[in-house]
């Protein structure tokens, strides 16, 4: 009898003891042209993170079937609906159910947020964006990897017009294209940044969910050649009217005006902004260990 009420207690302790013991889940964006579990890139990082910390879980979001797919879906694949689909993925992975650390590179970086901002069950707790580009891009100096045809295409449509609609309904770079030249233009038509980064109606709910964050942490590459400008990496962009001087988030609307809560955040010590001086993605693995395993420990 005694031995049974052991074991009773035992299965209901369990529960507990996973949850003290367990690690909290992370899951990962790739950014352009690059896919889930590439072994040279994202599948490399998922291994070095499974290394560094033993018995997490880690889910790299595949936007599609397949790795080929899921390539192409970060050129040609409208960003709202990747959204929903990585919410859906998300909220449907048992193992997510109590809450997850998230980790997006390049623009898995403002996708991730935009997460946090829309799908805020499971919670979000901590967020790295590692070369996201929040405030947008203006110029595509060079594209990563083997994707050269769908860059050849990418700009292409864009010399054609980042803001007509079809433009920004079939290509994701435009849908986070901010043309400094152009503010009121770029506020109208673009479907996707102007969106969640407030630009013109405010959205509470975004506010409100991304201020559920422990730590919102942002990583600028000091020698960046592929973002322009990479200051946009910690919400930074080029003031109106021209495409040379830069404004820091601190001196941003979005800031000033606490559209997105980001100044709350601020005073509060959750927004964190970390450098790696080189040039993008290009970092070292003790880098990555030493800056950025804590906030996923």
């Amino acid at each position: 009898m005694e031995v049974q009420i052991f074991l009773v207690f035992l299965a209901c302790l369990s529960p507990v003891l996973a949850t003290t013991n367990s690690t909290v889940p992370l899951v990962m964006w790739h950014g352009m042209g690059d896919s889930c579990c590439n072994p040279l890139s994202l599948g490399h990082i998922q291994t070095l993170i499974e290394k560094e910390v033993p018995g997490i879980y880690v889910r790299s979001l595949e936007i599609g079937d397949g790795i080929v797919e899921d390539t192409t879906n970060g050129f040609l694949l409208n960003v709202n609906k990747q959204v929903e689909m990585a919410c859906q993925k998300i909220k449907s992975d048992p193992k997510l159910a109590n809450g997850y650390n998230s980790m997006g590179f390049s623009q898995g970086g403002q996708f991730l947020r935009t997460v946090a901002q829309r799908c805020p069950s499971p919670p979000m707790f901590n967020l790295i964006s590692v070369g996201g580009q929040h405030q947008g891009v203006f110029g595509f100096p060079r594209c990563p990897g083997a994707s050269v045809s769908l860059c050849d295409y990418m700009r292409k449509l864009l010399n054609l017009g980042a803001y007509i609609s079809f433009v920004q309904d079939n290509l994701v770079q435009a849908e986070y294209w901010q043309d400094p030249l152009n503010e009121a233009e770029y506020r109208q038509k673009s479907i996707y940044l102007a969106d969640i980064n407030q630009e013109n109606k405010v959205n509470e709910t975004y506010k409100t969910n991304l201020q559920k964050l422990k730590k919102f942490v942002m990583v600028m590459f000091g020698n960046d050649t592929m973002v322009q400008p990479k200051e946009s990496e910690w919400f930074g962009f080029y003031k109106a009217g021209q495409d040379k001087e830069v404004y820091t988030l601190q001196e941003s609307p979005l800031y000033t005006q606490d559209k997105l809560g980001l100044k709350a955040m601020d005073k509060q010590g959750k927004l964190v902004f970390l450098t790696s001086p080189t040039d993008h993605l290009q970092f070292t693995e003790t880098w990555f260990v030493q800056n950025l395993v804590p906030y996923i420990k």
